[in-house]
C-alpha cells in the first residue's frame, strides 16, 4: 500500500493540482481521485428534475437504472453479436405500429434512432426519395428543388432542409399559434415532398389538426390530381396523445400520413437517448434508403444517420411497454395531465398572466404555457431569472414570426413532476411575483439578455436543450 492509496482524498496530491482543461494530461490517476474531481465539477450543472423547461425524461425507476448498467456495452447496429437486443427494437418498432394505427403492424418499417430528430430526417430523407420516384415515373427530366411545407417547427426540420438540400416553407405563426389548413396550400406546388405537421409544438405545447390539413389535402387532390403526403412530428405527443385523448385523430388511421416520429426519451420515459420513427406501410420507405453490412459477423440491414449506438436505451423502452402497457402508460400520462391542470388553474388565478395552453390533452402534450399581458415594471424574463435563483429553470422566450412580439413562459409537465413538485415552483413563483411587484428591476431584461436560449428571428428556442 502506498502513501497515495492512505491519503485523505484532497490532502492527496492529484486533487490539490487544477484539474486538466486545455492540454492532455501527462500522467495516469487514481480512479477515486479521477471521479471526485469530474463529480464535484459537475456540482456546479443544475438539478435534472428541477428543469421544468426539457421535454426530456429526467426520472426512471431502479429496473431501469439497472437495465441500462448491464447494457452498457451492447452496440444496437450489431445485430449478430447482440440479436436478442435488435429482436426487442424490432418488438418495438411493431408495437408503435400498432400504438398508431398502422393498418399491418406486423410488416410495416421504422427504426429506433439517437433522438426524434435524427427519426424526423430519415422520414424526411423518406419522403424526399419518393418524391423524386414520382418524378421520374412521370417523365421529368429538367432540375428542381423539393420543398417541405411546415408551420413553426422544431431546429432539426431547418437542419434537415439545410443538409439534404430542400426548401423549408414555413409558415409563420398566427394568432391561432398553430399551422392551418389554409396555409398549408399556398405553400403546395408540384415539387411539395410533404407537409409536417406537428403533434405537440414547441413553442407552445399545442397540437397542430392533422386531421383538418389532411382533409383539405384530400380536397385537393380531388380537384388536381396532386397527392400531397404527410409526415407527423409527433416527438412531445405520440406517447401522450393515445392514452389520453384517442379520440383525436392524428395518425396512420388518416392514409395520407407515411411517417410517424416519435422521442422514445421524451413522454416515451426512457433514458435520453433514444427516437422511433415509423411509416405507415413497408413501401413508404424507399429501399435505396436501405443498406445491408456484411462486416459485423453477419449480413444485415440498417438505414439511420449513425451507425453505431448504444442499445440500453432501446432496452429501457421496451422495457416500459412491457411495465406499464395500456393501462399503465394511461396512469403515467393522466397523472401528468392533472399536475398541469393544477398549475394552469393557479397560474391564471394569479393575475398577471393570460394562459395560451392550459395543457389539456385535447389540445396539447403536459405542459403549461403563458404571457404577460398589460404594462409591468418586470418582464417575464427577470421572472425566469428570479426562479433561478430557488434552482428552477422555467424558461422566457419569444415566438416565433409572426407572433415574434409575444413573450411567453412554459412549464412541461413530465413524469415525476408531482403535485408537491408543482406545488414548490408555485410558491417559488408568488414570492417572486412579490419581490418584482414591490422591487421591480432597475432595468429589465431583454430577450437577447434574459435568457440562454437563441432568440433570433427564428425563435429557435431551447434548440439543444428542449429538442431531440
Amino acid at each position: 500500500m502506498t502513501d497515495d492509496d492512505l491519503d485523505d482524498t484532497f490532502s492527496g496530491s492529484p486533487l490539490r493540482r487544477r484539474a486538466p482543461k486545455l492540454r492532455f494530461p501527462a500522467h495516469e490517476q487514481s480512479a477515486r481521485d479521477s471521479y471526485q474531481l469530474v463529480h464535484d465539477e459537475l456540482l456546479l450543472d443544475g438539478v435534472a428534475r428541477m428543469n421544468l423547461a426539457t421535454f426530456c425524461t429526467t426520472w426512471a425507476e431502479p429496473e431501469v437504472h439497472a437495465l441500462m448498467a448491464e447494457s452498457i456495452d451492447k452496440n444496437i447496429v450489431d445485430k449478430d453479436e447482440y440479436p436478442q437486443t435488435a429482436e426487442l427494437e424490432s418488438r418495438c418498432v411493431h408495437m408503435l405500429a400498432d400504438l398508431f394505427h398502422a393498418p399491418n403492424a406486423a410488416t410495416t418499417r421504422g427504426t429506433s434512432t439517437t433522438g426524434s430528430s435524427e427519426a424526423a430526417m430519415l422520414a424526411g430523407l423518406a419522403a424526399k426519395w419518393r418524391w423524386k420516384a414520382k418524378r421520374q415515373a412521370a417523365g421529368h427530366t429538367e432540375p428542381a428543388v423539393p420543398n417541405l411545407v411546415s408551420g413553426p417547427v422544431q431546429v432539426c426540420w431547418e437542419k434537415f432542409a439545410r443538409y439534404f438540400d430542400v426548401e423549408l416553407r414555413q409558415a409563420p405563426m398566427g394568432p391561432g399559434y398553430t399551422l392551418t389548413p389554409e396555409q398549408v396550400l399556398e405553400r403546395i406546388d408540384e415539387n411539395t415532398i410533404g407537409v409536417v405537421v406537428t403533434l405537440g409544438q414547441t413553442f407552445t405545447g399545442l397540437f397542430e389538426d392533422v386531421q383538418a390539413i389532411s382533409d383539405a389535402l384530400d380536397d385537393l387532390e380531388a380537384r388536381t390530381g396532386q397527392s400531397v403526403d404527410i409526415h407527423v412530428d409527433a416527438a412531445s405527443g405520440g406517447f401522450v396523445a393515445p392514452f389520453c385523448a384517442p379520440d383525436v385523430v392524428w395518425d396512420f388511421r388518416l392514409p395520407r400520413v407515411k411517417s410517424i416520429n416519435a422521442s422514445g426519451h421524451k413522454t416515451g420515459l426512457a433514458p435520453i437517448g433514444v427516437g422511433w420513427v415509423i411509416w405507415r406501410e413497408e413501401t413508404d420507405l424507399p429501399d435505396e434508403l436501405v443498406f445491408d453490412v456484411n462486416y459485423l459477423g453477419g449480413s444485415m440491414p440498417t438505414f439511420g444517420l449513425n451507425f453505431s449506438r448504444p442499445g440500453g436505451q432501446v432496452i429501457a423502452s421496451y422495457y416500459n411497454f412491457v411495465r406499464l402497457g395500456r393501462e399503465g402508460f394511461t396512469k403515467v400520462q393522466s397523472a401528468t395531465y392533472a399536475v398541469a391542470a393544477h398549475i394552469a388553474q393557479e397560474i391564471a388565478s394569479l393575475g398577471h398572466f393570460e394562459v395560451l395552453h392550459d395543457g389539456s390533452a385535447e389540445k396539447g402534450i403536459p405542459a403549461v404555457t403563458w404571457t404577460m399581458p398589460g404594462d409591468h415594471p418586470f418582464t417575464l424574463f427577470d421572472l425566469a431569472e428570479e426562479l433561478r435563483t430557488r434552482g428552477w429553470l422555467v424558461p422566457a422566450y419569444t415566438l416565433p414570426p409572426d407572433q415574434q412580439e409575444v413573450t411567453v413562459q412554459r412549464i412541461v409537465v413530465r413524469h415525476g413532476v408531482s403535485l408537491d413538485l408543482a406545488d414548490l415552483v408555485l410558491a417559488d413563483l408568488r414570492q417572486a411575483l412579490a419581490k418584482l411587484d414591490d422591487r421591480p428591476p432597475s432595468r429589465s431584461l431583454t430577450p437577447a439578455e434574459g435568457s440562454t436560449f437563441d432568440h433570433t428571428a427564428t425563435a429557435r428556442v431551447a434548440i439543444a436543450h428542449l429538442g431531440s
